[in-house]
């Protein structure tokens, strides 16, 4: 691992390997200067072969995770004096770090993160849906299934009184990462009452003792999807905010729901909310939220908010705002900033354009996406020139025609025309 002093004054140290960890890399990088040491798990595409970071491989335990992020700070102290700022973009793992706070700081670390409590409360959706509740922000209607005494004789799910197809997704992602069963997803769309049975027995025989949501299906395709993201600092001001528009997501089971496209575009309606949110709360540190406009009334309906910057959080630098700036001025240099909002518009994607063109039905959102490629305002987190070596540029367009495969697997665009048919009154446009 490389300890040299830098001139920044400080070193991030980010667990993870997926490519919002590599777009982190990358913000710090053209900000800063400065490397990353990147504590993973192994050491897949996103961030192999990079010249930008110091990988140093962990076990997936939480206390060698701990003991390996202790052995990392001890090295790093060796050689210099720079502050270290330990960041993650994995639920589970922010809770790891948060409970092991005390000592992650007595060996050298800065943890930019909420307290414990207030994390294992926003991160569990009833909780998160309760909040919203108190401060007036619209939610999808939603049954809570609760697990706790699914162990016990006559334990029975609630009844769902809304219509069918519904979304089941459980409340903390953290109760359900250990849970293994034949045909486990992220997330559940499903289509009727016997197939919501099945899946609450595969919970309860799994050994599944947290909360499960079961919420109405808002209609609409990813179009209608949005992602904010925020970055409260240690005084509670909400310093940095960020929204935008999806236009597709993933598909494949284990990464079902996150972006894989986005336009960046301020909407004050849900960035304010998310502010509200955050202030109101006693929030510090990243946040990202879901969000969706519900056709049928008009009205923006929040999901979740997740204790980290999102996978995605490349786009919020793309957007014209580097979130590592309000980090670094806030636990570094204890500078109080002005709070800013991205503003940039810019096409931020992850898959071939020519696949995205294809996916994008709506006319006028599709010309606009066309215009965005067509003037070079576009980004894609893992082609970075300072970055470039021939094995990264390798993995990237692999991954890029890997996504051809994907979506024709998991989501025909045959599926998508049904939706679009569906639920909207527009003609879908036609790209062959």
């Amino acid at each position: 691992m490389t300890t040299a002093a830098s001139s920044a004054g400080f070193r991030p140290v980010i667990v993870g390997s997926d490519i919002g960890v590599y777009g982190l890399t990358r913000s710090f990088h053209e900000r800063y200067g400065v490397r990353t040491t990147v504590v993973a798990f192994a050491e897949p595409g996103p961030i192999a072969h990079s010249r930008l970071i110091d990988t140093v491989l962990s076990g997936t335990v939480p206390e060698e995770i701990v003991a390996t992020l202790v052995r990392v700070a001890g090295e790093h102290a060796a050689a210099s004096s720079d502050r270290l700022v330990l960041l993650t973009n994995m639920d589970w793992v922010v809770r790891v770090l948060v409970h092991h706070r005390a000592e992650l700081e007595a060996a050298g670390y800065v943890l930019p993160f909420a307290d414990a409590a207030l994390i294992d409360r926003i991160s569990d959706k009833a909780e998160f849906s309760a909040i919203c509740s108190e401060l007036g922000i619209p939610t999808p209607a939603t049954v809570i299934q609760d697990f706790a005494g699914a162990g016990e004789p006559g334990w029975a799910p609630l009844p769902v009184d809304f219509a069918f197809p519904v979304i089941a997704k459980p409340a903390s992602s953290a109760d359900y990462h250990d849970v293994k069963f034949a045909g486990k997803k992220k997330i559940y769309e499903i289509a009727t009452p016997a197939e919501l049975d099945r899946l609450m027995a595969n919970l309860r025989d799994a050994g599944f003792r947290g909360r499960f949501l079961v919420q109405e299906m808002i209609p609409g395709d990813d179009t209608q999807m949005r992602s904010v993201t925020t970055y409260t600092d240690t005084s509670g001001r909400v310093t940095l905010r960020c929204s935008a528009r999806v236009l597709l997501e993933e598909r494949t089971p284990a990464a079902r729901g996150n972006p894989s496209a986005m336009i960046v575009e301020p909407i004050d309606e849900i960035l304010d909310a998310a502010q509200r949110i955050c202030e109101h709360s006693g929030w510090r540190g990243f946040a990202n939220f879901d969000v969706k406009l519900d056709p049928r009334d008009g009205v923006f309906k929040f999901f979740e908010q997740n204790p980290r910057i999102g996978r995605n959080n490349y786009y919020v630098t793309a957007g014209g705002q580097n979130p590592t700036e309000v980090l670094v001025d806030d636990v570094v240099h204890g500078v109080r900033r002005e709070p800013v909002t991205a503003t940039r518009e810019v096409l931020y994607a992850v898959v071939p354009h020519r696949l995205l063109r294809r996916y994008v039905l709506d006319p006028a959102l599709h010309a606009r996406v066309v215009g965005l490629m067509r003037s070079g305002r576009t980004v894609h987190p893992l082609r970075y020139r300072a970055d470039a070596a021939p094995r990264r540029r390798l993995y990237v367009l692999t991954a890029l025609l890997n996504h051809w495969r994907k979506y024709r697997t998991y989501y025909p665009i045959e599926a998508l025309r049904a939706n679009h048919a569906a639920n909207s009154s527009t003609p879908a446009t036609e790209v062959r």
